[in-house]
């Protein structure tokens, strides 16, 4: 299924996913593309130009389909971190695109042709800027990608890979739970209506979970209505929308600090970490 997304401005009050609305000719669009059992990868796509890069595309002929699909060109490719399941398919798209750079946060990603650190930025088309975010934990390559439309008063949207999920985050595979918590800080200066384009659909899992440690949370209703109502919920939710309840991005409120039995952001992040791995609900 692929489903494209144009990135919107935010509508308050609605039920369900804060719905955005959005003009007629949107100057950046968001499409996420599923690939393999719960991965997705993604079209960004500067609508003035028709020139998209191409997110994790590990599956490269899904891509190319929605590329098509969609009638743009690929341009580029942006990988969130070195991990087969979003890196995979590089070298692919290395033969596919010859010409297109390939970013990412280390040479461990596959193909790499453009080496990003924190605050680099770069273009899409003409007028989709893209910021680099460092945020090492689940690999120490790790890199958000902040994107917004010059032509566009929307604050934008961020690709998060395995770093931020919603309502949840990655598992520490190299890192430690002080750096996530650095990791969800540094996203959460981000403005509130940015949108959030995460690498897995984690997001009914992240919510049992979240209940089991914050239950009286209000915010979750919400986000229970939109898992319901959407088998994508990539880019219906916000930054803002995360630090409402998202559990490791809420370590100082009381029902978290009570569920861990800690006070120090780091021990909480980790405790918290630990429990998430363990939990079967």
């Amino acid at each position: 299924m692929i489903l494209a997304r144009p990135l919107r401005s935010l509508i308050r009050p609605r039920p369900l996913a804060r719905p955005f609305s959005a003009s007629s000719t949107p100057r950046m669009q968001v499409v996420p593309v599923p690939v393999r059992d719960d991965n997705y990868a993604y079209l960004l796509i500067d609508t003035a130009t028709n020139k998209a890069a191409a997110v994790d595309p590990y599956d490269v002929p899904k891509v190319q389909a929605a590329a098509e699909k969609a009638g743009v060109q690929i341009v580029a490719n942006i990988t969130t971190h070195h991990h087969y399941d979003h890196s995979g398919g590089n070298k692919a798209f290395a033969s596919a695109f010859p010409d297109a750079p390939i970013y990412g946060g280390s040479d461990k990603v596959p193909a790499l042709t453009q080496l990003v650190k924190d605050k680099d930025e770069f273009k899409v088309g003409d007028g989709i800027s893209v910021r680099c975010l460092a945020t090492p934990c689940h690999t120490q390559d790790s890199i958000c990608y902040y994107v917004t439309s010059s032509a566009s008063s929307h604050p934008g949207g961020v690709f998060t890979g395995d770093t931020l999920f919603v309502a949840g985050c990655g598992r520490f595979f190299e890192g430690t739970g002080e750096e996530m918590h650095r990791a969800l800080t540094y996203l959460g200066t981000l403005p509130d209506q940015t949108v959030v384009y995460n690498g897995h659909e984690y997001t009914a899992g992240n919510l049992a979970f979240a209940k089991s440690v914050d239950p009286d949370n209000t915010a979750l209703k919400r986000l229970a209505e939109i898992v319901e109502a959407n088998k994508i919920v990539t880019g219906l939710t916000t930054i803002g929308d995360e630090k409402e309840w998202n559990p490791f991005a809420r370590l100082q409120s009381a029902p978290v600090k009570s569920a861990t039995g800690k006070s120090d952001d780091s021990a909480i992040m980790d405790e918290l970490r630990n429990m998430k791995n363990s939990f079967r609900g």
